[in-house]
């Protein structure tokens, strides 16, 4: 026993402290890992199985080598300890095979799952077996660095190996296998971080037996996988809302569930109460067994923001003091998830948050209850780092995925199928709501839970394999038909806003680019018209700060509203509870428009038609007329930079029959509209605008080309198909790059402070640009002292992606370009 305590696991925390051994700290990650594993259900045989192979995780630190650069008495080379962990599986497979049994291939699938739990798999090359046939081969160079621990961790195997003696992988298949791997090596991955937080598992060198150990380990790693945020919640009974269901939510909360993992896609036009039917179908689920716990995935930090907010105050009813996190790059900087991680008196009383999950965005992915943008979910289908952990914090989640719709670019399209497929093959069940979606592309994501192509009908709940509800009412909205009407010029917009605006009308105008945003304001000012800008061009305490001020005028409780215009981009389309009484919009694809026209009188129960200062709704559409295409410059003359936003072809079939149309109506005239812009029997456009077309689809097939290449090879398993390189190297979406600047301003003494004060300031002090754009203006030198002064204990990484940018007081950054606080980053030479 003594000489197994011999090989330290953990270096001592203080110089003659005490090394927690190797064997130990195994033992306190299986004992984790017997924790997170309970809820799922495993058959035991298997179930010990996993764990017992997970205690063997860091079998490659019974090593001459690591002990020698543990102590610091050699310099760390060669295989890294988890590399070397896999090679030591592999030696001794003989023996693990009378332990565990099934075939080489597929043991060596989950060898490589434990040993790669350090958040990318081994890329050395090995065979299967003991022996290489080679010399001075990877297996060989590993072994050497073991050295004597070579034979110590046969002991070990043998000795863990009584711990869990019914432990078994008969029966286990290799594309089992080969699916599992990636699952395991997220929950190994899970179970280490939590084993070796020494505020849990303090270093203990005392001799005791293996078994014994392992009782004392499976105490603390209950109080551990608690205190982590990951012991579960129970379900809670009952209602979950107190206001009569609508049409939709009656239908979630009747619709007869199937066996299994399961898919339901909720279509209805905005406003329709679709979250609130995606957590009555969702708690039906979770009652069933479906999962454990959620998980919401919005397209934008904004709309994650939002809807944050929201389930915060539902999430409690559902669940038993659920842990509840935010997912994506700007979390820190939400009020209602750091009142929430506080504990402060405005957070909800049943919902709370653990710092172990506040720490990242990855970890944020196992916490009872996730909100966080789509792009979280999707790293767990690229070879980035740690994806496995995202796939294995998923996997006990209902995935519930909000405007779907705006995921139906080529590139995010395809990433979002691969999700849904490797989230089924966990048992993961999903819901997935839109106002918008092709029926084309519904019927690609049902297909991948076996669905049948579904009817055309609008609204409906669809269930992937099991039931359609579609006998839904199909009367018009309260507000009745949104006339549409063209407005042909850029003044008759302005003419358009101002008349109603001095009739006392909420006005909006939504611009496909940010610089025609700044455009029309100054339109608008030069007209003596006064109005807000809302674009993603803000620094982000800016930003924050209008869209707040938005909210409490616009909202659906909003006041002082009357008169006042709003200019902003596509960042009101989604999930942004505005009402407007007059809207003017650039021309964009149909689901755009539909979206928009989800903003305009919005809220009626409040606002009926009677005290509007208009008398009906109509939505103004700012674009050239379809009957008079000349050249592919037809949509530019009218639109400038706007009209490269979205495809050409989808512009012009959107203009074609929604002109001639001449109204939306919602709910039941949506789908005709949609599928006139992207259905099987879409017009053809005119032959000036075929070249362009014909481009469009080249790049939705090289973005489709692109998504396969990078979207990990599930059935190759982890070894062969996760690669694990740097986030950066594999987008979640497609798009023109983007570069961030930090801006400041100069103090009294010459020194630099943020642009937005207060302790996040230099956080929400950041605003991003066209990277290529950008490169046009001659930016603030970085090596100017008062810079190198603010970025001199930044890492490397940082001082790569941000640029200082001071702004002087008349907004200037450098010639050409410049920041307003009411206007944003102005880039004064057009791209």
């Amino acid at each position: 026993m003594r000489d197994l305590l011999n090989w330290p696991g953990k270096s001592a925390p203080d110089v003659g402290g005490v090394e927690h051994p190797a064997v130990y700290h195994m033992l306190d990650v299986a004992a984790v890992a017997e924790r997170l594993i309970a809820p799922f259900g495993l058959d035991a045989p298997q179930r010990d199985a996993l764990v017992f192979l997970i205690a063997l995780h860091d079998l490659g630190k019974i090593s001459e080598g690591f002990r020698a650069m543990l102590r610091g008495e050699a310099a760390g080379g060669g295989p890294r300890h988890w590399q070397v962990s896999e090679v030591l599986l592999r030696h001794h497979d003989d023996l693990l095979a009378t332990r565990l049994g099934c075939a080489p291939h597929r043991r060596a699938a989950l060898y490589a799952a434990v040993a790669g739990h350090h958040g990318r798999p081994s890329d050395l090359a090995l065979p299967i077996g003991r022996h290489h046939p080679a010399r001075h081969g990877p297996q060989d160079v590993a072994l050497k660095l073991a050295g004597t621990g070579v034979a110590v961790a046969r002991e070990v195997i043998a000795a863990f190996a009584a711990l869990w003696p019914g432990a078994s992988l008969d029966g286990l298949s290799l594309e089992q296998a080969q699916r599992l791997s990636w699952w395991l090596a997220g929950l190994c991955t899970t179970a280490d971080w939590i084993g070796s937080n020494t505020d849990w598992f303090a270093p203990n060198a005392q001799a005791m037996p293996l078994s014994a150990y392992l009782a004392q380990a499976r105490l603390t790693a209950v109080e551990a996988v608690e205190g982590a945020g990951l012991g579960g919640c129970d379900l809670r009974q009952g209602p979950l809302f107190d206001f009569a269901p609508r049409p939709m939510q009656e239908a979630c909360a009747q619709v007869p569930l199937p066996e299994g993992p399961m898919l339901a896609v909720i279509e209805d036009e905005t406003g329709a109460g679709k979250t609130e039917a995606a957590l009555l179908l969702a708690q039906r689920m979770l009652a069933a067994g479906k999962g454990r716990g959620l998980f919401f995935a919005l397209p934008t930090m904004a709309t994650a923001d939002a809807m944050f907010e929201r389930a915060a105050g539902v999430v409690g009813r559902m669940f038993d003091a659920p842990r509840v996190t935010l997912a994506h790059g700007r979390a820190g900087l939400s009020v209602a998830f750091r009142d929430i991680q506080q504990g402060r008196a405005d957070s909800p009383d049943d919902v709370t948050c653990t710092d172990w999950l506040a720490q990242s965005r990855r970890r944020a992915l196992l916490a009872d209850v996730g909100v966080g943008t789509i792009d979280q979910a999707l790293l767990a289908v690229l070879p980035v780092k740690f994806q496995t952990l995202r796939y294995f914090g998923l996997s006990s989640k209902i995935l519930i995925v909000d405007e779907v719709h705006e995921l139906g670019e080529p590139y995010i399209g395809a990433e979002l199928e691969a999700l849904l497929r490797m989230h089924r093959a966990a048992g993961g069940s999903a819901i997935l709501l839109t106002a918008t979606l092709p029926v084309a592309q519904r019927a690609k994501l049902l297909a991948v839970y076996d669905g049948q192509a579904p009817s055309p009908t609008y609204p409906a709940l669809t269930v992937a394999g099991g039931a359609a509800v579609s006998d839904f009412p199909q009367a018009t909205g309260s507000k009745g038909p949104v006339r549409v009407v063209r407005l042909g010029r850029m003044d008759e917009a302005v003419e358009v806003i101002s008349g109603a605006a001095a009739r006392g009308a909420a006005c909006v105008w939504v611009r496909n680019s940010v610089d025609d945003a700044i455009a029309a304001v100054q339109a608008l000012q030069e007209a003596g018209i006064e109005a807000d800008l809302l674009h993603a061009r803000f620094a982000l305490g800016d930003r924050k700060r209008i869209e707040a001020a938005a909210r409490g005028r616009f909202g659906k409780d909003g006041r002082g509203r009357a008169g006042r215009v709003l200019v902003g981009t596509q960042v009101l389309e989604s999930s942004l509870d505005f009402d407007f009484d007059v809207m003017v919009s650039d021309l964009a694809p149909m689901a755009a428009l539909v979206q928009r026209a989800g903003r305009l009188w919005r809220h009626m129960a409040e606002r009926p038609q009677a005290i509007r200062p208009v008398p009906a709704p109509i939505l103004h559409v700012l674009a050239p007329d379809p009957a008079q295409v000349s050249d592919d410059r037809w949509l530019q003359g009218v639109l400038g930079g706007g009209a490269f936003v979205y495809p050409l072809a989808d512009q012009w079939r959107t203009a074609d029959h929604l002109f001639r149309v001449g109204e939306i109506t919602a709910p039941s005239g949506l789908r005709a509209l949609i599928e006139a812009v992207h259905g099987a029997g879409a017009r053809d456009v005119p032959q000036a605008l075929e070249a362009a077309e014909l481009r469009t689809e080249g790049e939705g097939a090289a973005a489709r080309g692109h998504a396969a290449q990078n979207i990990v090879d599930f059935a190759a398993g982890y070894r062969a198909g996760g690669r694990a390189n740097d986030d950066a190297r594999y987008p979640t979406r497609l798009g023109e790059e983007q570069q961030t600047l930090v801006l400041a301003r100069y103090d009294g003494a010459g020194g630099l402070q943020p642009w937005i004060a207060g302790s996040e300031g230099w956080a929400l002090s950041e605003v991003s640009a066209s990277r290529k754009r950008l490169a046009r203006f001659d930016l603030p030198d970085q090596d100017a002292p008062e810079i190198v002064a603010l970025t001199r204990d930044w890492p490397e990484w940082k001082r790569a992606a941000l640029r200082i940018c001071p702004v002087a007081g008349d907004g200037t950054i450098c010639p050409g370009l410049r920041y307003e606080t009411e206007m944003g980053l102005v880039l004064e030479v057009k791209s």
